[in-house]
Formats: structure tokens, C-alpha cells, sequence
């Protein structure tokens, strides 16, 4: 199902509209607010739940535990109007979001746009929820109904831990009931940031500082008034929510190392041609000790001891080997971060391969290495005698092409913006321009052309001038 983003008064981007295709890119110069887009569009996909409003009173809580009697929550017909209060809900958090002073985003807007969708017709769905010392409650929603219906395994007459655990119940329901409305509908988010590499170097250091926040959990415990929940959750410094988000992936690599994604399962092949560009393996000990093992050597480097490369793409490895699902959104800030172009060109691969089975990718980048070599696997990807011989002689394998509608590519850069109520002319502003995309000849950039033409012409000067 095709999302769209609407963005207003975002960083510097005045107006902006982008949609999301299977790999989606935007590039251009520097300071055009290309990671304040990503950024805006990942703290949405990761805290939309937060911003639903499903009305449950305590007191329908407790006679659902003691008495057994089932909550009804309505559901409205439509999604529309429920995705725009909770688009605007999201807006108000942007301060928030970006770590930002009060009032930074007062003037701003985030709108997201899809199909809308009759929830009545969606599919049946049971979730049961285990509550330690109440047992558990199932939400339930049938097909054809407009109903969600909460009932629970077994009644109790403890109402003082009923009363005690609501607020956690509370926040279980108003996490699966708006999973259920949304079905299939958001992909699950990743995000590594241009700050990976500062994050794999200080991982212990972080490690630090959350067994500190466990140490104020203790102490505060003996306080009534102490929420150990909002505790344990509230950011550790005043850093951005993706930035945040890369930090905790990043402290708990061993706990993520013992489960493995289904490219682990199935594709495997992929993760052997990424330990290729890595040059290596990484490893966590039992202690939670994190290294890196050259291909071919019996060395074991520390992320101190590392190049810039392998702390780059420490938490891609973690995600491709142990929690990539089918439907994911794996988000990317420049992906060249230290590749030598080689490894750009061999990137932009890995990411084509990813589109095709199922792993949607959103990357934000400054590297022509990259856009060249998806124009590559477009024009390749046409049943052409000659075609079939050129990516045979350069390696080229049927999964890494990719067809020119499944990519998305838009442009940071100061342009005319759409009229607006009241305007009588059109003015500029930061924005994002649609690139042009030819099946036959891939993608036009001109930002980047222009870049090299005038090198090229710089370069004939030089070399041609005195003759």
C-alpha cells in the first residue's frame, strides 16, 4: 500500500511531499534538511500508537478483571479521519522527536496519506496479553465488525493489584488496538544514523550510563509517586528519537545476536556478500564483548581498534543477520559513510537485493557512486541479448536488478513550492523536487552532474589550456 508524507515548516524544508517506493532515496547538497525528513518520518513509524486515542476508563478495567465483564472499543468505518488526528498528535511532539527547545516546531505540520481503508473489512484478529500476578485478556476483532472486544482468561478478586498494574494494562491496549485498526498498513522502521560510528565506538560507555538509570530505578522505588516505567523509557541524554533509537539497538547487540532474521533463513547468500564488503565478521561474547574478526585472520579488533567502515556498518550487520522481517522499513543515513566507491557501487547491490525480497529502503545520500549504479541495475533490467552479456561480464546477478517504478528519488533543493490559499504567485523554498526516472536510462540528478561536469571542465582546462 503506497504511503505519502506531506511536510511543512520541517528544518528548513518550507513545503515537501514524498512517497514511499520499495527503495526511496533523497539526495542532494549539504544543509537542505534531508535527515530532518528522515528523522520526521521515522519518529512517526516508530511512536504512531502513541498518538491514538482509544477512550478506557479504570473503572472498566477493574470490572473487567474482578467481574469479567468484556470492554467494547468502536471503531470508526473509515481510517482517514482516525490517521489525521493522529498525524496531528504527532506533529505536536515534534519538539520532542528532534530534542529540540519548546516551540521549534510550533509552525510545522507532518501528514501522512494512504488508501483509506474500511475497517470493517480487515481480517480477523485474537491477541492475547500475559499480565504477571492477573494471568492475561484477549483483544479480539472479528471480520465484518466495527467492534474491538477486550475480555480476559480468569477473574480476580484482588483489586489492589488490578488497581496497581491498570496503567500497564492501559498502555498494552492502546498498543495493539491501534496495530489491529492499522494492519499491514506502517512498516516496521530501522534507522542508522550518520552518528553510527560515534554510537559502535562509546557502545560501553552507554552501557554506563543505562546501568546508572537501573541504580535511580532502585533508589526510587521506595517512593509511591515514582513512575519506574516512565523511568526506565525517558531519553537517556536530549538526543533526537532516531538517534536514541540507534543508541539502544546498539547497547543490546548481544541480546539481538541470538535470534537470526529470515535473511539469515533464507537468504543467506546476501549476508555472505556483506560480510565481503565488511571484509569480516563481528562477534559478541557471552560477557557482552564486542569485536570484529578480518575474513581470513584469527585477530579479534575491539570497535576502538576498527576502521571507520566496520563501525559504519556495525548495526546494518545486526540487523540483515538477527531481526529483518519481511515488510520492514530499513532506514539509512548516508550509507557511503567511509565506503571506499567500490563498496558504494556494491551497496547500492545490497540495497536492490533487499527491495526484492521484501525489505523496503530509505536512504538519504550525497554519493553519485550509489545513484550510478542503481541507474545500472535499471537499464540492465530489460530482456536485451547485449544486456544479458554486459551483466554477465561484470557480475551481475538476476536478483540485484530492479525495475525503474520500484525506486523513488527525490531532490533537497531550493525550488518553486505549489500555491498556497491566498497566494497570488508561487515563491521558492527548500523542498523536495521528484527526480526524473527513465526505465531505459535511470535516474537524473542534476545537482550531481552538474558537480562533475564542472570538474571535467576544470580538469580539460588544465590539461588542454596552454595548447
Amino acid at each position: 500500500m503506497s504511503l505519502t508524507i506531506k511536510l511543512k515548516n520541517i528544518g528548513i524544508l518550507k513545503q515537501a511531499e514524498f512517497s514511499l517506493g520499495d527503495l526511496t532515496l533523497i539526495c542532494g547538497e549539504n544543509n537542505t534538511s534531508k535527515t530532518y525528513a528522515a528523522y520526521a518520518l521515522y519518529g512517526f513509524l516508530r511512536s504512531w500508537r502513541e498518538h491514538t486515542d482509544f477512550p478506557i476508563s479504570d473503572t472498566e478495567i477493574l470490572r473487567l478483571f474482578t467481574e469479567g465483564i468484556p470492554i467494547p472499543v468502536k471503531l470508526p468505518q473509515k481510517t482517514g479521519q482516525l490517521l489525521t488526528a493522529i498525524c496531528q498528535n504527532y506533529t505536536n511532539s515534534l519538539d520532542t522527536v528532534f530534542a529540540a527547545p519548546e516551540g521549534t516546531f510550533q509552525n510545522s505540520e507532518f501528514c501522512l496519506l494512504t488508501n483509506d481503508i474500511n475497517v470493517h473489512d480487515t481480517r480477523e484478529l485474537h491477541s492475547r496479553v500475559e499480565i504477571p500476578q492477573l494471568g492475561y485478556f484477549i483483544i479480539s476483532k472479528h471480520k465484518q465488525s466495527n467492534e474491538i472486544i477486550i475480555t480476559v482468561g480468569e477473574k480476580t478478586q484482588d483489586i489492589a493489584i488490578v488497581a496497581k498494574l491498570t496503567k500497564n494494562i492501559k498502555q498494552a491496549i492502546h498498543q495493539i488496538i491501534p496495530a489491529i485498526v492499522f494492519w499491514g498498513i506502517f512498516p516496521n522502521p530501522f534507522i542508522s544514523t550518520a552518528e553510527r560510528t560515534g554510537i559502535a565506538t562509546f557502545r560501553k560507555e552507554l552501557d554506563s550510563a543505562w546501568n546508572r538509570r537501573f541504580a535511580e530505578i532502585s533508589l526510587d522505588q521506595s517512593d509511591p509517586n515514582t513512575d519506574s516505567h516512565e523511568l526506565l523509557f525517558k531519553p537517556l541524554q536530549n538526543y533526537p528519537s532516531s538517534i536514541e533509537a540507534n543508541m539502544e539497538f546498539t547497547r543490546r547487540l548481544e541480546e539481538f545476536a541470538k535470534s537470526k532474521s529470515f535473511i539469515a533463513k533464507e537468504h543467506p547468500e546476501i549476508l555472505e556478500d556483506f560480510s565481503d564488503i565488511v571484509g569480516g565478521e563481528y562477534t559478541v561474547t557471552q560477557n557482552d564483548q564486542l569485536y570484529y574478526v578480518p575474513k581470513d585472520t584469527q585477530l579479534r579488533l575491539t570497535m576502538v581498534e576498527s576502521s571507520s567502515t566496520v563501525r559504519s556498518l556495525l548495526d546494518l550487520s545486526f540487523y540483515l543477520n538477527c531481526i529483518a522481517q519481511k515488510g520492514d522499513l530499513l532506514m539509512i543515513d548516508e550509507p557511503e559513510l567511509s565506503l571506499h566507491p567500490e563498496n558504494q557501487r556494491r551497496i547500492a547491490r545490497l540495497f536492490a537485493r533487499l527491495a526484492n525480497i521484501g525489505v523496503k529502503v530509505f536512504i538519504t545520500t550525497h554519493s553519485d557512486y550509489i545513484i550510478k549504479e542503481l541507474n545500472t541495475l535499471m537499464m540492465l533490467n530489460h530482456d536485451k541479448p547485449h544486456l544479458k552479456r554486459v551483466a554477465e561480464e561484470n557480475g551481475y546477478q538476476d536478483n540485484e536488478l530492479i525495475k525503474a517504478d520500484q525506486v523513488k528519488v527525490y531532490i533537497a533543493e531550493k525550488a518553486l513550492l505549489p500555491l498556497e490559499k491566498g497566494q497570488k504567485r508561487r515563491r521558492r523554498g527548500h523542498t523536495l523536487v521528484p527526480a526524473d526516472i527513465d526505465p531505459e536510462f535511470g535516474i537524473e540528478v542534476g545537482s550531481f552532474d552538474k558537480t562533475i561536469d564542472t570538474m571535467n571542465k576544470i580538469q580539460r582546462d588544465i590539461v588542454w589550456g596552454a595548447k
